[in-house]
């Protein structure tokens, strides 16, 4: 019997895959990893999942596995199945991803300015302001999509029905993390001191006009991506 692929087209040259429901601090969260394909035919991974062969075999598909992209601490996970096999490719990931795991042959942290690899192709926006976490943000241009990981997070009422406890679902409402609401979880919120330079690179991802915004935990926007934005961030007055 064929395996339904797992690959999901979202526009030329881009897909998203779905990843496991994982555990963080006791509560379940949905992960998804995103794919590009450079003009050059290399492809690019946001977050990576979990891989197992069967995800491996649809993505050689698309083209050589080239960059493997971290865009905070925390999602570096699937980093390890990935690098081990693939690799030829390159790892990146912010300055805190790096510090943490020293053990990954990474190429050098990524800032504002993307890599030749990808400039012009994927942008970039650095968020620092919370002690707690900092992570790159970016816009594929092509299909003028925003992808961001934590920073922005909302989950489905049939979601938290399934996988949250009924006190969790207050805490999910409270912070403001469901679907149509979007924000950052409660503690970023609030340890967000450096609200001026917050600010000023979320405008610039704003800027960008995205039509769609992936993230990387819950429901995602297909549609009026920059106007979702302006609403997830109001909580720093963008």
């Amino acid at each position: 019997m064929t395996q339904a692929a797992r690959l999901e087209r979202i526009d030329t040259d881009l897909w998203l895959v779905e990843g496991p429901v994982v555990s963080f601090y006791g509560f379940a969260y949905p992960t998804r990893s995103v794919i590009v394909r450079l003009p050059d035919g290399a492809l690019w991974i946001w977050s990576p999942i979990p891989l197992d062969d069967a995800l491996a075999e649809e993505v050689v598909r698309l083209g050589p596995v080239a960059h493997l992209v971290s865009p905070n601490k925390l999602h570096h996970l699937g980093l390890d199945d990935w690098h081990v096999a693939f690799p030829e490719a390159r790892l990146w990931g912010p300055p805190a991803t790096l510090r943490k795991r020293g053990d990954l042959p990474f190429a050098e942290p990524l800032g504002d300015t993307p890599p030749a690899a990808w400039q012009g192709i994927v942008e970039q926006v650095w968020v620092r302001g919370s002690p707690l976490l900092d992570e790159v943000e970016f816009f594929h241009r092509p299909s003028q999509t925003a992808l961001v990981a934590d920073l922005c997070q909302t989950f489905e009422a049939t979601f938290l029905e399934q996988h949250w406890a009924p006190w969790q679902r207050v805490i999910a409402r409270l912070w403001g993390i469901t679907a149509g609401r979007g924000r950052a979880p409660l503690e970023i919120r609030l340890t967000t001191v450096r609200r001026r330079t917050a600010r000023a690179a979320i405008r610039r991802l704003i800027d960008y006009a995205p039509q769609r915004v992936i993230m990387a935990h819950g429901s995602w926007q297909r549609r009026d991506g920059q106007a979702f934005l302006q609403r997830a961030f109001s909580w720093l007055g963008v």
